[in-house]
């Protein structure tokens, strides 16, 4: 099935900020591929949208499956025109306690990953000439560290890198690369959080706004940046944190 509407990719998209990104592009009238791990989730998630959306499973810490996913989108519905590269993974862990193998597997879905699908997503944008769009997700742990997600912080740290170099690399070509740096948003990965209520409290103590954030909140900021509304916005990342890098001091 081909299609004649802008086609948006979201990774990660079976819950949480990914779900709210595929959406509210949806509303905005794109054609929408939802891409998860979690093949149960991301076909439930695509379905419950519904608006003709797609899903489809990869592992984005497998090149392999990165390329078999862009083959496939290719051949069926055409070149990507905005991606968002929303998948990631944290292994919590003290850090002396941090297994290479937990550390080389964060690295290569959030980051590896998120480059792979940069450079195969512009490639078709390049091919077919089209004026993309492409949103990151960073997190304020690019900028404040957490000791047991050092892989995690890293990870989020080079985001930020590879979205500035990337954006350099494709403005000739008109495709725009940005970045999104979350704080605390109420999402799964946060729920450990939601039910410790003295890690919520601590949670709140270091958030000026003294509340999480919420998906659809992030997701608004994504999908702008990704709009003709962004049209001169690239190579920047952008926090959506209530506040929190602002703070220099908790009470």
């Amino acid at each position: 099935m081909m299609t004649d509407k802008a086609i948006a990719l979201v990774t990660g998209a079976a819950q949480g900020i990914g779900y709210a990104c595929a959406e509210l592009l949806a509303e905005q009238g794109m054609f929408v591929i939802l891409s998860d791990l979690n093949a149960e989730g991301v076909h439930a998630a695509a379905q419950r949208l519904g608006r003709d959306a797609r899903s489809i499973v990869c592992d984005m810490g497998d090149p392999a499956a990165i390329d078999a996913m862009f083959d496939t989108i290719e051949a069926e519905y055409g070149a990507v025109s905005v991606l968002v590269n929303n998948a990631g993974i944290a292994v919590p862990k003290p850090f002396l306690e941090t297994p290479i193998g937990d550390f080389r597997k964060v690295i290569d879905v959030n980051l590896v990953g998120t480059f792979m699908a940069i450079q195969r997503a512009a490639k078709g944008m390049v091919a077919k000439g089209i004026a993309g769009s492409i949103v990151n997700m960073s997190s304020i742990n690019a900028v404040v560290a957490i000791p047991t997600i050092a892989a995690y912080c890293a990870s989020k740290g080079g985001i930020s890198q590879l979205t500035k170099a990337s954006a350099l690399a494709l403005a000739q070509h008109n495709i725009r690369v940005n970045a999104v740096g979350p704080g605390s948003i109420d999402t799964e990965m946060m729920a450990g959080v939601n039910a410790n209520p003295e890690a919520m409290k601590m949670a709140m103590s270091r958030t000026p706004q003294k509340r999480m954030g919420t998906p659809r909140e992030v997701a608004e900021l994504i999908v702008f940046l990704a709009s003709p509304k962004a049209s001169y916005i690239t190579g920047e990342t952008v926090y959506i944190d209530g506040g929190r890098l602002a703070l220099n001091y908790t009470c």
